[in-house]
C-alpha cells in the first residue's frame, strides 16, 4: 500500500487497521485515455475524506473502483478491510454509494421509497419500517415523510440520497459530487448531513470539484489531477504548503498584466509571483503585509496603471491547487461560484 504523502514531503507506510479505504497504484483506462495512472489512496476510519480535483481528474473512475462498479486494470484497493477485487460481496456489505443519480420512484413517498430500500436489503417488513422511520428522522425529512419524492427541494433530495445510501449502516460512505446542481441553501442541507454522519463514526468518501465544500467538510484533502493523486494533507497543511499572507492585484486590461508582475515581484517573499490571465489577476505571498500593499498600491499609481482590485488574502485551496497543478480547478471544472474564493478574508484599500 502507498505511503501516505503530505504537503511537506513525508511519508509513511499506512496502518491497516487505521485505515477505512486503502488503495495503490490504481490504473484504469477507456479507450487510449487513461483516467487512473497510478492513484494511490489512504483514509482514516471515522473520518471524512476529500478527493478534490476538476471534472475529468479520475475521481469518480476511482470511487466505481472502491465500490465494486468496476474493474481496475492495474494496482490494488482494500476497503472496510476486503480486497474490492477478490472479495466484492463482503466489501458491498461494508459501503454505502450516494452517486450523482439515484434510482428512485417518484411517485411513492420518501417514507416508501426508504421501506423498499430496507426490503430488497432483506431487513424485514417491520426493520424496513422501523430503520425507515430513524433515517427521516435523523436526515430532517420526517415532515416531508409522507410527500411523494417528486415534491422534494434539491436540497432534500440529496438528503434522502444520503438516508437511502445508509439503510445497512454502512462502515464506508462513498459521496460523488453531492452538492452538484444544488442552491446555497440544498448544499449547505447536504453539508449538515454529511457532519452530521461523520459525528456517528462513518468513514465519509467525498468527491468534490467544489473548494469551499472540500475545506469546510474535509479532515483530509487527496488532490487529483489527471488520473494521480498529486499530494494529501489536512486543508490547513495544503494552504501552508502555498504560503501566508498573499497580495493580489486584479488589472482592468490582461496587457497590464506584465507590468502588474513585476510591481508585485518586489514585495513578494520567496515565491514566484503567479499570473491567472483567464482573471486578469496576479499574486505572491508576503510578509509584511502592510508594507506591500502600501508599497504596491503607489508603484501602481506611479505606473499609471488603474488595478480593479488590490487586496491581501489568506490562501484557498483554489490557490493550493493552481501551484500543484499549474491550471486553477475552477476552469478546469468548469463550475462557477464554487471556488473557496467566494468566502475568503480579505483587506481591501481604495
Amino acid at each position: 500500500m502507498p505511503a501516505s504523502r503530505d504537503s511537506t514531503g513525508r511519508s509513511g507506510p499506512p496502518d491497516p487497521s487505521e485505515h477505512a479505504v486503502l488503495a495503490d497504484g490504481l490504473t484504469r483506462r477507456y479507450g487510449d485515455k487513461r483516467a487512473l495512472d497510478g492513484f494511490g489512496l489512504a483514509v482514516r476510519r471515522g473520518t471524512v475524506h476529500g478527493l478534490l480535483g476538476p471534472n475529468g481528474a479520475g475521481k469518480t473512475t476511482a470511487v466505481r473502483i472502491l465500490a465494486t462498479l468496476a474493474r481496475a486494470d492495474g494496482g490494488r484497493a482494500v476497503v472496510a478491510g476486503h480486497d474490492v477485487a477478490r472479495a466484492p460481496a463482503r466489501v458491498r456489505r461494508a459501503i454505502g454509494l450516494a452517486g450523482q443519480d439515484t434510482a428512485v420512484d417518484e411517485i411513492l413517498t420518501g417514507r416508501q421509497n426508504l421501506e423498499m430500500f430496507g426490503r430488497l436489503f432483506h431487513l424485514g417488513a417491520r426493520r424496513a419500517r422501523l430503520r425507515a422511520g430513524e433515517l427521516l428522522e435523523h436526515f430532517g425529512l420526517a415532515e416531508a415523510a409522507d410527500r411523494p419524492l417528486r415534491g422534494y427541494s434539491g436540497g432534500m433530495r440529496r438528503r434522502f440520497d444520503l438516508a437511502a445510501s445508509m439503510i445497512l449502516a454502512p462502515r464506508v460512505l462513498f459521496l460523488d459530487e453531492p452538492t452538484t446542481g444544488l442552491d446555497p441553501r440544498g448544499r449547505s442541507e447536504v453539508w449538515e448531513a454529511v457532519r452530521s454522519l461523520a459525528a456517528t463514526g462513518t468513514t465519509v468518501l467525498l468527491t468534490t470539484h467544489y473548494l469551499d465544500e472540500a475545506d469546510r467538510l474535509s479532515d483530509r484533502i487527496t488532490v487529483v489531477d489527471r488520473g494521480r493523486d498529486v499530494v494529501e494533507d489536512t486543508p490547513e497543511g495544503l494552504k501552508r504548503a502555498v504560503g501566508g499572507d498573499r497580495i493580489e492585484v486584479v488589472v482592468r486590461d490582461r496587457a497590464e498584466l506584465a507590468a502588474a508582475e513585476r510591481i508585485v515581484a518586489r514585495v513578494a517573499s520567496g515565491g514566484a509571483v503567479e499570473r491567472d490571465t483567464a482573471r486578469r489577476r496576479v499574486h505572491a505571498p508576503v510578509t509584511d503585509r502592510v508594507a506591500a500593499l502600501t508599497e504596491v498600491a503607489r508603484a501602481l499609481r506611479d505606473e499609471g496603471l488603474d488595478a480593479e482590485d488590490l487586496g491581501l488574502r489568506r490562501p484557498t485551496l483554489d490557490d493550493v491547487f493552481l501551484h500543484l497543478t499549474g491550471r486553477p480547478a475552477h476552469s478546469a471544472a468548469g463550475s462557477t461560484g464554487s471556488t473557496a474564493a467566494g468566502t475568503r478574508k480579505e483587506t481591501r484599500t481604495a
